[in-house]
Parts: C-alpha cells; sequence; structure tokens
C-alpha cells in the first residue's frame, strides 16, 4: 500500500501521540475530521495501523529487569517453530520475538521483576521439554534510547503527484 503525504502526517502524530483529539489532528494535518477518521480507519483496515497503546515506564510498575535472549533449538522445521513462536506469544514477560538468522533461531526481549522471576522464567520456558538446545541471556545495564514510532518521511512535493501503485 503506498502511502500518501497525509496518510504519513496522520501516522507521525499518531504515533507521537494517539490520545490526540481527533479535532486537533486534523487540524494539525490540515484536513477535515471525517477526512481523517476515514483515513485512520483505511489505515487500521489495511493493516498498516495496528494498535493505539500507552507506553508504561517499566521500572515505575516494578519490571526494571530487561534481558535479551538468544535461542537455539534442538531441531528446526516448520511445526516446530510455530511451536515456539506460539509459545513465546502465551509468555507476557516477553516483550518481543524475532526469528533470527546466524548462530541462534530466536531473539526475544524479556521484562522480568527481579533474577530470581527470570531465574523462574527460564526453568518454565527453556528447560522443560521445549526444543531448546541453548540460550544466552545478555542483561540491559541501562537504557539511552527507546523508540516505539517508525520514522515515515513525507514525499518530496514532486513525488506527491505521482499516480499510487
Amino acid at each position: 500500500m503506498a502511502l500518501d503525504r497525509l496518510d504519513i502526517r496522520i501516522l507521525n502524530l499518531l504515533q507521537a501521540d494517539a490520545s490526540m483529539p481527533l479535532r486537533t489532528l486534523a487540524e494539525r494535518v490540515h484536513a477535515s475530521v471525517a477526512t481523517c477518521q476515514r483515513r485512520i480507519a483505511q489505515l487500521r483496515a489495511d493493516g498498516v495501523l495496528l494498535k493505539e497503546v500507552a507506553i508504561v515506564d517499566r521500572v515505575a510498575v516494578g519490571r526494571p529487569l530487561t534481558v535479551f535472549v538468544a535461542v537455539e533449538l534442538a531441531q528446526q522445521n516448520d511445526t516446530l517453530l510455530r511451536h515456539f513462536e506460539r509459545r513465546m506469544l502465551s509468555e507476557g514477560d516477553v516483550m518481543a520475538c524475532y526469528e533470527v538468522s546466524g548462530e541462534f533461531d530466536f531473539l526475544l526481549i524479556v521484562n522480568a521483576a527481579s533474577m530470581d522471576t527470570y531465574h523462574a522464567f527460564t526453568r518454565r520456558v527453556f528447560s522443560s521439554n521445549n526444543n531448546v538446545r541453548n540460550f544466552k541471556s545478555t542483561f540491559a545495564m541501562s537504557c539511552t534510547k527507546f523508540e516505539t514510532s517508525v520514522p515515515l518521511e513525507e514525499p518530496r512535493a514532486e513525488d506527491d503527484s505521482a499516480p499510487a501503485a
């Protein structure tokens, strides 16, 4: 799906503040409220706009430990990979699960309340017959940058007149 200048402006504003009133959003992108409503509905329908969420400070809510976990499966085939992915979807401590290339099969971002709760997570998820051959934990010492928004650049003026693909 080709995004035009208005779609990109709407997405950039929503990524900065999804709670922005529709009227304010419309004023900022120089469009009507109805146009913005239609565009947002279309972006949702097209799967571009996935969800609108509140971002919580993990330390303030008692989950200060962030761990990057590289996971190597004992065996890989489509069924086993999908089984592992489904398992990670059901784990509340897993913030992200990426299938990756290289030495390991998956890279996880795990948030835990303490080293004890992370240890319990590894025992439950990796040590109990889940096709995990090996895992490597790397603990975050601090976080300099954490972004959830995808930077979107508006097309140049001459590009805006080209027909959408």
